[in-house]
């Protein structure tokens, strides 16, 4: 099949595009970065030429709810419809498990307007929703870091490895559009402050800890509510071995 990737670039794009392509899939990038802009729609008429399937693994820079929204917004509606001009059979939207329960939000609130537009739109479509990536803890001391302190939020998560969910969205592209399909999660529950410590002292990295919440992280989120749901699908990889597979640096 030819199969493109929106967000090629980027931490699962790229890990997608590599297992299509493994897989013997004709695989299309699309980023800024090829000549092709989801905010304006440059390039992607070109780009979806022949294609059968898009997978959306998209991501915004760190802004407000309404910007955020209305970037995410455009690119997906500037997305769908290149893709029902080509007569591309099956959009795939990576989504994070959870966000309607969240306000407040400014990614989450972008993820939900993906959502929204891609459920109402033309092309025939399936949403996967999955759950924050063994890199994250990661990722948000690099948010929050300040003279060798970072502010960690004590959320509960069941992460998933990031090749886990490049394989499922890559098995999905492939295959008939389902709907809304069930959350994706990793197989163990986890502390994100206990992850973050775990893997700076893997990265050999000296950082203080602060828990506690901020403007990215609210008291909505605690508890149970970024948890995967009833009939989840569980990947296999534990947070425990893609830590042992990480270099220092």
């Amino acid at each position: 099949m030819r199969i493109a990737v929106a967000g090629a670039t980027g931490n699962i794009g790229a890990r997608t595009a590599a297992v299509l392509e493994r897989q013997g899939h004709e695989v299309v990038r699309i980023s800024r970065s090829r000549g092709v802009d989801l905010s304006t729609g440059a390039g992607l008429d070109e780009a979806l030429a022949g294609v059968e399937a898009v997978v959306d693994a998209i991501s915004s820079p760190p802004m407000d709810e309404a910007s955020t929204v209305e970037y995410l917004g455009t690119a997906t509606r500037n997305l769908l419809a290149a893709e029902a001009k080509a007569g591309v059979r099956h959009h795939v939207l990576l989504s994070i498990v959870g966000i309607a329960k969240v306000p407040g939000n400014a990614h989450y609130a972008g993820k939900r307007e993906q959502e929204r537009l891609v459920s109402g739109g033309p092309v025939p479509w399936t949403i996967v929703p999955a759950t924050q990536f063994h890199d994250f803890a990661e990722m948000v001391v690099g948010w929050t870091e300040r003279d060798g302190v970072a502010t960690i939020a004590p959320l509960l998560v069941q992460p998933i490895a990031p090749d886990d969910v490049a394989a499922v969205l890559a098995e999905i592209a492939a295959g008939e559009p389902k709907g809304r399909y069930a959350d994706v999660a990793g197989p163990e529950r986890q502390d994100l402050v206990d992850m973050a410590r775990r893997t700076l002292r893997a990265r050999g990295r000296e950082v203080r800890l602060v828990p506690g919440w901020d403007g990215v992280f609210g008291v909505s989120m605690a508890g149970e509510v970024l948890l995967p749901g009833e009939g989840a699908r569980v990947e296999s990889t534990t947070f425990d071995e893609w830590l042992g597979a990480i270099p220092e640096f």
